[in-house]
């Protein structure tokens, strides 16, 4: 696309963990903001949704203050709905290797058009 600023990169490296103190206890962490913005690919606007990340740990926690930092780097990104599931879910897994994991985006209207994007996953061995 023309004139279109140049994206900046999602910045993985500002993920921190914490050592999960109660490792055997199943616990929900459920994680939720409506302030996650990244921008369209196409058109330089930006897109906005509701984001909620929802784990059960293994042997580390996602440091909260790391990941607000993480997921505002999203903010000045071009990338579409589906990858951006798809690059939060990945980065998280390699972070904390929790034994589920579960992503949902939902983005506000635009256009008349409001999407849905999730993705989750059970570590193997684990049911």
């Amino acid at each position: 696309m023309k004139n279109m600023p140049e994206f900046t990169k999602v910045s993985k490296k500002l993920l921190q963990a914490m050592p999960y103190q109660y490792v055997g206890n199943n616990i929900n962490v459920c994680i939720e903001t409506d302030e996650f913005t990244c921008l369209c690919p196409w058109t330089g606007l930006p897109d906005f949704a509701h984001l909620k990340i929802q784990y059960i740990p293994n042997k580390v926690v996602v440091e909260l203050k790391s990941l607000k930092m993480y997921l505002q780097s999203y903010r000045m990104v071009g990338m579409v709905h589906e990858s951006v599931v798809n690059s939060i879910i990945k980065d998280i897994k390699e972070l904390l290797k929790p034994k589920q994991i579960y992503v949902e985006l939902v983005f506000k209207i635009r256009g008349g058009i409001t999407t849905t994007v999730s993705a989750g996953s059970i570590k193997e061995g684990k049911k």
